[in-house]
């Protein structure tokens, strides 16, 4: 019999039944004569008693002792996958010993913890800035960078980073509001234009501001670029800048261009600054750097994109698959909207979200049925996303608040 101490407990295995499995640590023990060989395989060696001392887990040795008697590899749902398969790969012993139920199960188990820690690790990622206030030192105006950004970056630094952080918020919804305002008819006179123009301003000078103050703080010009709060704050102030340079366009165009030409232009370039004022909606998302729900969120759709997209792909076979049904029970129909299936695709689409506006119904028998499978469809398809969505939603939320709370 081999004597072998682990951890502290006391084992005993036939040379033989160790020799049927050369390639693994104790069974080399048995086959190796060289005594220098032995030692190499083991901790340790107590000469009075013959025994060879290894310092591991003795209770995860349990199974490893079972294995060599018997010849399978068992294995418990209360045991580490990471420090189980560290053990048995120090001892020299395979996963294909183990039973098919058990590896089954285990690697489920090891590939929720691979993915629990990759989830952890990209949520970390996103808690933690891309910089640090220790990135500074020794740097050109370190000390001043590293005051700008713990005044910019970091709200919990002092009082007035965090009066800063506010007014960060104050001014996104101003700005929101002021674009609101700026569509309604009572405001679109002499004065509400000047009131509009004037904070719209004063509003693009604080998103300025910010935006140039995170660019000095920043230790790094390409992960700054590569940022994407930094890329919408850039969007946020863009616009503004765009609008002042396209209406100096149009003002030369009225100077040195001939009548026609110059109504076409005007028009064209009014065309384009709708659009770039349309573009100062994203300003909403900077609310996402101070809102933890809004963050949570994003985190979420990012780790969930394989669920939107499946959901996304089902409700378009649903669409596709139901106006069909819907025109080729309805198409005969006098007087009918579903004239081709193209047609249907608005009426499946509304049925599927369960929204149904009732602009365009079926008038047949047949199509109220068609209707109602596909209602019922879109019941069904609608529910199950929801409650995996929302359990990891609200997991995340709870990571990042308790993150924030311990700061």
């Amino acid at each position: 019999l081999l004597n072998i101490n682990v951890g502290g407990k006391l084992f005993q295995i036939a040379y033989k039944v160790l020799a049927q499995y050369p390639i693994t640590r104790l069974g080399k023990l048995a086959l190796y004569t060289d005594p220098v060989k032995k030692l190499q395989l083991c901790d340790d060696y107590l000469v009075q008693k013959n025994e060879y001392f290894f310092d591991r887990d003795p209770s995860i040795f349990h199974y490893i002792f079972h294995f060599y008697r018997s010849g399978v590899l068992w294995m418990m749902d209360e045991m580490c996958p990471s420090n189980f398969v560290e053990e048995i790969e120090y001892w020299g012993i395979h996963l294909k010993y183990s039973q098919r139920c058990c590896r089954i199960l285990f690697e489920e188990k090891q590939d929720e913890l691979n993915e629990y820690l990759k989830i952890e690790k990209e949520l970390e990622a996103e808690l933690e800035p891309l910089e640090s206030g220790a990135q500074f030192d020794g740097k050109f105006l370190g000390r001043f960078r590293k005051m700008v950004w713990n005044l910019i970056e970091n709200p919990y630094s002092s009082v007035s980073a965090k009066i800063i952080a506010v007014m960060s918020s104050f001014f996104v919804l101003i700005s929101i509001v002021g674009m609101t305002l700026s569509t309604v008819e009572e405001m679109k006179n002499k004065t509400g234009k000047l009131w509009m123009e004037h904070m719209e301003m004063i509003c693009a000078i604080f998103f300025t501001s910010e935006y140039l103050m995170r660019l000095i703080s920043s230790s790094s010009l390409k992960n700054f670029l590569r940022a994407a709060f930094n890329a919408i704050d850039l969007v946020a102030i863009l616009p503004f800048y765009i609008q002042i340079l396209f209406e100096n366009l149009e003002d030369g165009d009225m100077q040195y261009h001939e009548e026609l030409h110059k109504v076409e232009n005007v028009s064209k370039l009014g065309k384009v600054l709708k659009l770039i004022k349309l573009m100062r909606i994203f300003r909403i998302l900077k609310l996402a750097r101070h809102s933890t729900g809004l963050r949570a969120f994003s985190f979420t759709m990012r780790q969930c994109y394989q669920q939107v997209c499946c959901l996304l792909l089902f409700i378009a076979m649903g669409i596709f698959t139901f106006s069909a049904l819907i025109h080729s029970v309805e198409h005969d129909v006098p007087g009918t909207d579903f004239t081709s299936i193209p047609y249907a695709w608005w009426w499946a689409a509304v049925s599927l979200s369960t929204v149904g506006y009732g602009d365009t119904v079926p008038d047949t028998i047949l199509g109220r049925m068609v209707a109602f499978v596909c209602i019922s469809f879109g019941i069904i398809l609608n529910g199950m996303p929801i409650s995996i969505l929302y359990n990891k939603f609200s997991d995340y939320y709870a990571k990042l608040k308790a993150h924030e709370i311990s700061q």
